[in-house]
């Protein structure tokens, strides 16, 4: 006959820490969703604290060095259930699943003001300056050669022609060299232009003849409306030029799961569980430097929202043998965000550089494995398994995507995550555990918000029985992280990560009384 094995001495260190236990290291994973709380015997809570420092350091295109962009994290889950009656129980988790935290440093493409895109925005206005000039003047030489005027009218056009001339060739040598000095230079020669032309007008005007007069007054206002133009998108440049700082990003995310569960079969050693889940989602994104092009200087605020999904499972127990493996699944859910987004590139062209719009982001759907079995009556044998589709999931701000016909973040492979673990109970109120891990990673080239393709890890942990009913659990665990090199939502490559690890610890009290 067998015996069974003393689970509550089982129950070990190795479950102290968050199965995804690093921001990045596939999509926006953070917690790993875990719900081995509720499948606890008895009346159980836990309270989880995890701090997470990694090293992700790396060099843009031009082999100027990032900096460490991983900023440390923590965070928490809490949980607790209990058995209505032999067959009913009632549960409610905590934790924070997405997140990111990463923030560029030091003299690289991703920081600092964008002097490369800037100039190209210089170069874009000048060439379009040159083609607007290069009508005018065609339009104006056809007039004069259909209209071959005298006199003072002969001057007019000569005047005009010479001046369109004039700001031909000023707008070419700003193409071919741009900077906001000599763009600011053609401007304020333009304004002078335009004000002595005006009284000039009003000194001649009734010795000209009515043609000449409307030609004339027809070119003024066309170029008065040109260097309004003109200065709109200067200062736009100028705004852009003048946004210094760093690319970085935040992410926080926090989960309310109300679960129940009923218990079959003939020794109740199945059990199906499930129940709403309350999300909250906020973000806030800065992008820098001149690695982003055209998006350098986007700003989006995006505020908190609560929405709302489910989570269904099923699981199986043999205490004689200290067997427990379930299947976890979580809904995607669908908030509805207001973003606050700022895009200098469109202000530069005219467009709104500002704008407050709804949209819509699907945090992943998920799938969780746990199981655990006794090896002997002191040892006992873990394993996890999640998957993420971060493949189907995107964020696409409205003006974002309106400036560069691309989402803002989105990956190209799902997630895949396994952690084996053995513990062992060395004394009565003692046990300890290790474990290895893998993490497939989102996909590479990844986004250069978080330039981490998967990892390795191995963990340590212990836990201690303070009391019958009390216990203490802390662990940590080591990572090797994934080379990956970081691209824009285009999948231009603009970074490279190598050799990069970074450490977990984590502390849990926990009550049980079955």
């Amino acid at each position: 006959m067998l015996h069974k094995f003393p689970i509550s001495k089982l129950t070990l260190a190795l479950l102290t820490l968050p199965l995804a236990s690093l921001t990045h290291a596939a999509g926006l994973d953070r917690s790993g969703q875990d719900v081995t709380a509720f499948l606890q015997d008895g009346t159980y809570a836990e309270a989880v604290y995890t701090y997470v420092d990694a090293d992700v350091s790396g060099v843009d295109n031009s082999g100027n060095k990032t900096g460490d962009i991983a900023e440390g994290y923590d965070f928490f889950r809490y949980g607790v259930k209990t058995d209505v009656n032999d067959r009913f129980s009632v549960g409610v988790l905590y934790d924070e699943p997405w997140g990111a935290s990463a923030k560029y440093r030091g003299d690289n493409n991703f920081t600092g003001v964008a002097n490369m895109t800037g100039a190209g925005a210089i170069q874009k206005i000048a060439q379009q300056a040159i083609a607007n000039t290069e009508n005018k003047i065609e339009t104006v030489q056809g007039l004069q050669s259909s209209q071959n005027p005298q006199g003072l009218d002969a001057v007019v056009y000569n005047t005009a022609l010479a001046g369109l001339n004039s700001t031909l060739d000023s707008y070419k040598e700003l193409a071919a060299a741009p900077s906001l000095e000599k763009y600011n230079g053609i401007i304020n020669q333009t304004n002078e232009t335009l004000t002595n032309t005006e009284a000039t007008l009003g000194a001649i005007g009734q010795s000209l003849s009515p043609e000449v007069l409307a030609t004339a007054q027809q070119l003024l206002q066309s170029n008065k409306s040109d260097a309004a133009t003109s200065e709109n998108a200067r200062d736009a440049v100028a705004n852009l030029l003048s946004i210094d700082g760093a690319t970085n990003v935040e992410v926080r995310s926090n989960n309310l799961s109300v679960i129940g569960g009923a218990k079959f079969g003939a020794n109740n050693e199945f059990q199906v569980y499930g129940g709403p889940v309350a999300q909250r989602l906020k973000a806030d994104v800065r992008l820098k430097g001149d690695a982003y092009k055209q998006a350098a200087g986007y700003t989006a605020h995006i505020s908190p929202d609560i929405d709302y999904g489910y989570l269904i499972g099923v699981s199986y127990s043999k205490p004689e043998i200290a067997l427990k493996a379930a299947l976890t699944y979580r809904s995607e859910i669908e908030h509805s965000l207001t973003v606050a987004e700022s895009f200098p590139a469109l202000a530069i062209v005219g467009q709104n550089p500002e704008a407050f719009s709804n949209f819509k982001v699907k945090t992943p759907d998920s799938f969780n494995f746990d199981f655990q079995t006794g090896i002997n009556p002191t040892t006992l044998a873990t394993a996890k398994i999640r998957y993420v589709p971060w493949s189907d999931f995107s964020i696409v701000p409205p003006l974002y995507n309106k400036a560069s016909n691309l989402p803002l973040v989105n990956y190209s492979d799902d997630q895949w995550q396994v952690e084996l673990g053995l513990g062992k109970r060395l004394a009565d109120n003692l046990a300890v555990s290790g474990s290895v891990g893998w993490d497939s990673g989102a996909g590479d080239p990844t986004s250069s918000l978080g330039p981490i393709e998967g990892y390795y890890s191995v963990g340590l942990g212990a836990k201690y029985d303070l009391t019958k009913n009390w216990a203490v659990s802390a662990g940590g665990k080591y990572l090797w992280f994934g080379d990956a090199k970081g691209s824009l939502p285009s999948r231009e490559v603009v970074s490279n990560f190598k050799d990069n690890d970074g450490y977990i610890v984590g502390v849990k009290l926990s009550y049980q009384d079955k």
